[in-house]
């Protein structure tokens, strides 16, 4: 395995000194080494990964040096646009240098919705002519395949990818600090339990990929109770609450609640002016708030700098609301009713999650069917 810290050394030796991106689990080591180790202004964690390359961009155009962007593969989609209509050698011709983690590798064992995506990654790269290699584990070799790498996006003015395979990077030698964070607020497992009570039986419930996820489906195991309202949205980071939107709008006679993430939130922060725009009055959108994206590592988000309610209000919603406390989830579900949707709810919790968190043990498919066949004939 290679220390993250060498290859931080080495693209800094060869004039990349610029990180922008969105948290991996497979790159866990990687970011914690580039969040711990490099200014604001050096680092930023974006929104999706589009953004990530439009940063990128802007600090070629200043500087004249190629930017890293990183990424999971399951974001590529996110970045296709960009990378094709502006950095791409026919038309600006910007060198940056894309990390990116493989995940869904033929032949490693992986969540289903990374299979396909890993199987054919290599093909998307080849098709939109993006140059790329994967990252030897040994060391040397490692600094050898850089080397090739940015010295092939300077001369190409060229993206060029290096591809990340499992258990690539060694552990990182750094800590990423604040073990108080969250102090004194719920679980969001805690706070996911009281919000589905609140909600009660008969809402459909719509969440958002990663943990929220696992965790509704395990309090789902656990209880006994009826699932087959709930759509857990296990990829598709973002668009938990466009699926849900989606369904309203198909069945106005029931509710529709999407329970999301302020990491997904900010990926597609578009949605919720299109929600204030359509505004179906079954619509409920309630935010489960951590700061951090926290199925990846715990990498922080910018949410802090964003006012959620207000901003809600400010495109269409008819009511928003936070609260950090979820003894108030009864009174605030009321409210959201009372005002009629769309409507959201910003509920603050701690970061982190339980150990030992199962996954949904049905497929995709087998998920779609059920929560169809709950809904009856259309």
């Amino acid at each position: 395995m290679i220390p993250p810290q060498r290859v931080v050394e080495e693209l800094t030796d060869l004039g990349v000194d610029f990180y922008a991106g969105v948290p991996d689990s497979l790159l866990k080591e990687f970011g914690k080494h580039v969040m711990a180790t490099l200014p604001r202004e050096r680092h930023v964690i974006t929104a999706n990964e589009g953004a990530a390359v439009a940063l990128a961009m802007g600090h070629y155009l200043r500087t004249g040096d190629p930017g890293v962007v990183y990424l999971q593969n399951s974001g590529f989609g996110n970045l296709i646009n960009p990378l094709l209509s502006l950095a791409d050698p026919e038309v600006y011709g910007v060198p940056m240098l894309l990390v990116i983690g493989w995940r869904g590798q033929p032949g490693v064992k992986d969540e289903p919705q990374h299979v396909k995506q890993g199987r054919v990654m290599p093909a998307m790269l080849d098709a939109m002519e993006v140059p790329w290699a994967v990252l030897p584990r040994e060391a040397d070799a490692a600094a050898a395949c850089l080397r090739e790498a940015v010295a092939t996006a300077r001369a190409d003015s060229t993206p060029y990818a290096i591809v990340v395979e499992k258990g690539t990077f060694a552990a990182a030698d750094v800590d990423l600090g604040d073990a108080a964070a969250g102090q004194g607020l719920a679980s969001r497992e805690d706070a996911l339990k009281a919000a589905v009570a609140a909600v009660g039986d008969d809402a459909l419930i719509i969440s958002t990929t990663g943990m929220l996820s696992r965790e509704l489906f395990e309090h789902r195991v656990d209880t006994g109770e009826d699932a087959s309202g709930d759509f857990l949205t296990v990829g598709g980071m973002g668009h938990a609450s466009s699926i849900a939107l989606g369904v309203a709008q198909a069945e106005p006679s029931r509710e529709v609640w999407c329970f999301d993430g302020d990491g997904a939130l900010l990926m597609h922060l578009g949605t919720l002016a299109v929600a204030g725009d359509h505004a179906p009055s079954n619509f409920f959108h309630l935010v489960f708030n951590n700061g951090t994206h926290d199925s990846v590592g715990g990498q922080p988000t910018s949410i802090s700098v964003v006012d959620i309610p207000t901003v809600a209000r400010a495109v269409g919603y008819r009511h928003a609301a936070a609260t950090s406390d979820p003894a108030d989830l009864p009174e605030a579900v009321a409210a959201l009713r009372g005002a009629g949707g769309p409507a959201l709810l910003e509920l603050r919790v701690r970061p982190g999650n339980r150990e030992g968190i199962g996954r949904p043990t049905r497929t995709p498919a087998e998920a779609k069917r059920a929560f169809m066949d709950a809904l009856g004939e259309a």
